[in-house]
């Protein structure tokens, strides 16, 4: 019995570190596009916005790859004011997507608080090259 017990408790302790240790990840804040626009006047960074839909394979290996790697994350939630937008879902994100001409996804908009365009990326990225992206972009 004490055998099993201590089994047990390895066990919850060794999934809860796998859990703690993937549950980092970018931080998508819940924002509206003029909520994070003003923000960015505000503290000066640029607005990151996923642009995705729902069906998408690349935007959820993206997700659950690219988006949790820890180096991108440190760098990303402390730089951008980090969204993440439904292009199909809600009136908001027809009109970004619209307004920004996404044509693929997902797509990765950079955008300053008077809503200019900085930067633009389409398709799947890895870690290393959003990492690249946003060393190149002054806020």
């Amino acid at each position: 019995m004490k055998v099993f017990i201590s089994f047990l408790i390895i066990s919850f302790s060794f999934f809860g570190f796998i859990t703690s240790s993937n549950s980092g990840g970018i931080k998508f804040r819940r924002l509206s596009f003029e909520e994070a626009k003003k923000e960015s006047i505000k503290t000066g960074k640029i607005i990151f916005i996923d642009v995705h839909t729902s069906w998408c394979g690349p935007c959820k290996k993206m997700a659950a790859t690219s988006f949790q790697d820890p180096k991108l994350a440190e760098i990303y939630n402390d730089k951008f004011i980090n969204l993440k937008i439904d292009a199909e879902k809600n009136e908001e994100g027809v009109e970004i997507a619209n307004n920004y001409r996404v044509q693929g996804y997902p797509t990765l908009l950079y955008i300053n608080g008077d809503g200019r365009l900085v930067k633009s990326l389409s398709g799947f990225q890895t870690a290393d090259k959003l990492i690249s992206v946003a060393n190149s972009i002054e806020n």
